[in-house]
């Protein structure tokens, strides 16, 4: 939910049949009091929130920060946050860098991120699910992105916030069969999906920008996803260039249709989704 979007939902007005619930970045929403707070808080009194961290940097060389963790539980219980997942990379080294970076799929990488993942637990009192993150240049690679996903989410005994998007992303360029990727996902670890779209820089380059409408192959590849894991929340994200309500609307209509054809339940129905 970015703030920016608040005046354009609250114009709405009752979002429940449409929206069945967000997502929220908890960086940009920690301390925010005054205003901003109290309109945040009429949400999340009114809807189901999930959590999507930015910053814990589960791979990184820097140790775990206890500190915002312990902030993030306190937020998390406040505003009774259903879900906490974070991103399956790295974003940090001595300072921030603004950018999510991608973790060597190597033996060595796993137990490390699979160690904080633990830990992050602990601190939490709650499983936490990890996503799967575009890349766009392999490193150190002993094992392939499937293998290694799988085996930091087995040893952490943690939950997977799968992006179709991003499975499609990396299948075109580093060529690989993007249903094949799906076939071996573990549909118990799935706690829910994320659709996108994205930029293409040239034939064999994507860039993930969830700037953009979702195209067809990726609506191919999410009703592919419910056939084989069966239908799980589903989150529409868009970060920029992000269009009147109506339209993100109209883009969740598909997700409903996609996810009725499995035979979904209404408790986990879709949501839609600006990233803060």
């Amino acid at each position: 939910m970015r703030r920016s979007l608040l005046p354009e939902l609250d114009a709405a007005g009752d979002l429940a049949a449409a929206i069945d619930f967000f997502e929220v970045a908890p960086e940009n929403w920690l301390g925010v009091g005054g205003r901003l707070g109290k309109a945040f808080r009429r949400y999340t009194e009114r809807h189901a929130f999930i959590a999507h961290g930015l910053s814990l940097s589960l791979g990184g060389p820097d140790p775990l920060d206890e500190i915002f963790l312990q902030r993030l539980k306190s937020f998390l219980e406040e505003h009774a946050i259903v879900r906490y997942s974070e991103h399956l990379s790295w974003c940090s080294d001595g300072a921030h860098l603004y950018d999510l970076l991608p973790i060597p799929f190597t033996e060595g990488a796993v137990h490390h991120v699979a160690a904080r993942i633990r830990r992050t637990q602990d601190i939490l009192g709650r499983r936490i699910a990890v996503e799967n993150a575009s890349y766009y240049t392999p490193l150190a690679s002993e094992l392939s992105e499937i293998e290694f996903l799988l085996a930091v989410v087995a040893e952490a005994d943690c939950e997977l916030l799968l992006d179709v998007n991003n499975v499609y992303v990396n299948s075109v360029n580093h060529r690989f069969d993007a249903r094949a990727f799906i076939d071996r996902i573990p549909a118990e670890r799935v706690a829910y999906l994320h659709v996108a779209g994205h930029y293409n820089e040239a034939p064999d380059l994507i860039v993930d920008t969830h700037g953009a409408d979702i195209i067809d192959p990726v609506w191919d590849l999410l009703a592919y996803t419910y056939d084989r894991i069966g239908a799980r929340p589903t989150l529409l994200e868009r970060d920029y260039n992000i269009p009147p309500l109506p339209e993100l609307l109209a883009e969740l209509g598909r997700v409903r249709t996609l996810q009725s054809a499995t035979g979904i339940d209404s408790a986990t129905a879709p949501l839609r989704h600006a990233a803060l």
